[in-house]
């Protein structure tokens, strides 16, 4: 996959120095971030970024659907760089997000759209739960 920045570019986005920072910090990032979540960690890199630029930003890169914008039963949208087709799983006491792909599951949601005389053309899957922990022996 192209980085987010060749991305851009591709698309024709101008790439100020504030932009590439906030870019790199998506690029690094491990989890699925807030807009305060970014804001932060490109603060680090670039003390002169506003949290309006990292707003505008990641606007602008979505509406240009380079990243995602996730809403996951939370009072912020969190931000997913990862455009290619796949499901998330939550953590409802660590917030975590893990992303998964399952062709089983796939193929289900197709014949359940077909049966019911549909094709099918989008969809998004989040299941919420919790770590399963193991008795106390």
């Amino acid at each position: 996959m192209k980085t987010l920045e060749a991305r851009c570019a591709a698309a024709g986005l101008k790439m100020t120095g504030q932009r590439k920072t906030i870019l790199k910090t998506l690029e690094s990032s491990e989890d699925h971030p807030s807009v305060e979540n970014v804001y932060e960690r490109a603060k680090v890199l670039d003390p002169s970024i506003s949290i309006a630029t990292v707003y505008r930003t990641l606007s602008l890169l979505e509406e240009m659907d380079l990243i995602i914008k996730r809403e996951f039963k939370e009072s912020f949208a969190r931000y997913d760089t990862n455009t290619d087709h796949h499901h998330h799983m939550i953590d409802l006491e660590t917030g975590e997000v893990i992303e998964f792909k399952n062709e089983e599951l796939e193929n289900l949601k197709i014949r359940i759209a077909r049966e019911l005389g549909y094709e099918l053309l989008d969809h998004r899957l989040d299941l919420y739960g919790r770590k399963i922990r193991a008795p106390k022996q």
